[in-house]
């Protein structure tokens, strides 16, 4: 049972290659909302699911500043009840969470083992609807990632073509660092993952992983990848001038460092890690692919 199909994750899960035999059902707003326990119960009851991957979450990170009843509600409540009642049922569960549960000051890749240290209201919500899980569903797999897009949904690289192709010049900030991270790659993970976990149940390796895509980069660097794609395409490459974070304050603080190891997943689950071009320049030959022009 695939939690949030209409988000970026939730909609390449529903179109994901899943082992045969898998039975695959995809609830969104308003059959589950993790703010309202009650749908979760009912959601539970009525499909009685063997495993769970929930890829809802409260994702708005400048606006939970403001709303953190709201945010903790859907990102530490709703998933601790959720793996309550996973728990009841026998059910396994695969929980989306993310970088920002780290405050970015290591220097090196951040790894599964390495404290916690949210510095924002997003993050800290992310942290402790990891802790609720964890308290819950010994079955459960964590997966933390960074930096998602897809041509679904809203994301960075979509804002970036859009502004791109509408403005000469843009500044964006090159002293945040990370792993872009295709949505399409971390459902073709968590399909791997669960198909372990399916295989052989008693001995699944339960716990918290990695998973973004290969290599690193900025923000800044993020752009000009997408811009060289928009001017091949269509000849149009705004300027791109390197800013600083204190250079585009914001009310949420990210982290500096976003980088994310990725060895324990690979080594359990035989995930792979594509490079973030080349999932990049996948999603991007859908975003700029030429119009279907109406037959004659």
């Amino acid at each position: 049972m695939v939690l949030g199909t209409t988000g970026q994750v939730g909609d390449a899960l529903m179109r994901a290659a899943w082992p045969v035999g898998v039975a695959l059902t995809g609830l969104s707003r308003p059959a589950i909302d993790m703010a309202r326990p009650e749908t979760i119960d009912a959601a539970i009851a009525a499909h009685a699911p063997d495993l769970v991957v929930n890829a809802t979450a409260y994702t708005a990170v400048d606006k939970a500043e403001s709303e953190r009843e709201a945010v903790f509600a859907v990102n530490r409540d709703g998933p601790a009840r959720l793996a309550a009642r996973c728990a009841g049922r026998g059910a396994a569960l695969i929980h989306l969470s993310t970088d920002y549960v780290f405050d970015g000051s290591k220097p090196t890749p951040y790894t599964e083992d390495d404290p916690v240290c949210p510095i924002s209201v997003y993050g800290a919500s992310k942290e402790a609807g990891e802790a609720g899980v964890r308290a819950a569903l010994p079955r459960h797999v964590i997966l933390r990632t960074s930096w998602v897009y897809a041509a679904h949904g809203a994301n960075f690289v979509k804002t970036m073509l859009r502004l791109g192709r509408e403005r000469d010049e843009l500044g964006v900030v090159a002293d945040q660092t990370g792993a872009p991270t295709a949505a399409a790659d971390i459902a073709a993970a968590i399909a791997r993952i669960a198909q372990r976990v399916a295989q052989a149940p008693q001995d699944a390796a339960w716990g918290t992983y990695h998973f973004t895509g290969a290599g690193a980069t900025t923000w800044h660097g993020f752009a000009d990848r997408i811009f060289q794609r928009l001017e091949a395409a269509e000849g149009r490459r705004p300027r791109l001038r390197a800013i600083t974070t204190a250079d585009y304050p914001t009310p949420a603080r990210r982290p500096a460092n976003s980088r994310l190891d990725c060895a324990r997943v690979r080594s359990a689950f035989g995930v792979e890690t594509p490079a973030w071009e080349d999932s990049l320049d996948r999603v991007l030959d859908l975003l700029l692919a030429p119009a279907t022009q109406p037959s004659p």
